[in-house]
């Protein structure tokens, strides 16, 4: 579950939260999800892949002493990075502004809600960096993509909280989404450090 909130972290879930204010907003949302769905599955059969390829480099403790060496400075550039762009975000929260792109979502039809989907997992860093993760995991475990199915549907679980929430509560949600949308816009340099420190303990704690 902490790895799916993080994939979700940021413009992904903005991106949820927007398509439930627009006119068609269960069309669109399942559209998004959809997109979503295939995105997080393909990406982590395509890492699981990678894992395969790399063999023991991406061991943990397995019998070379290099592979765990090389496992140990991946992780600390990576913490490093994390932190850095968590410094980054927070100096420059002033300006910060959330990606333009998301402005047009309000007009976005089931196709580019489909197509948003995809990219908001497949074209995000952080979530290519998790997915790998889960793709190494399944390798050292020997695992085939079914092990993945519960990291899946929690991504996608995740991701239809605003429609969820929408279809519940209909009224409220109308009502609410708007401000929570206005809020994560002028906030975005507070998610993205929530999602750097969140994925720098799951670095740490693995």
């Amino acid at each position: 579950m902490p790895l799916a909130i993080t994939m979700m972290a940021g413009p992904q879930i903005m991106s949820a939260i927007l398509f439930v204010t627009t006119s068609r907003a269960v069309r669109v949302s399942v559209a998004f999800l959809l997109g979503v769905l295939v995105a997080t599955t393909a990406g982590v059969i395509a890492t699981r892949g990678v894992a395969a390829l790399l063999g023991t480099a991406v061991a943990v403790d397995g019998e070379s002493g290099g592979a765990r060496t090389l496992s140990t400075v991946i992780q600390v550039a990576l913490i490093i990075i994390l932190l850095l762009l968590a410094l980054k975000n927070y100096r420059g929260r002033a300006a910060a502004e959330p990606p333009k792109w998301l402005g047009t979502l309000t007009r976005a039809s089931p196709a580019t809600a489909a197509k948003t989907g995809l990219l908001v997992i497949l074209a995000m860093p952080s979530d290519i960096v998790i997915m790998l993760t889960v793709g190494m995991n399944l390798e050292y475990h020997n695992a085939d993509i079914t092990a993945a199915i519960p990291f899946i549907a929690a991504t996608v679980l995740i991701a239809a909280l605003p429609l969820l929430g929408y279809l519940l509560f209909h009224k409220r949600a109308v009502s609410a989404m708007p401000a929570m949308r206005d809020w994560m816009n002028s906030h975005s340099w507070l998610i993205n450090i929530i999602v750097c420190l969140v994925f720098v303990a799951i670095i740490a704690r693995g």
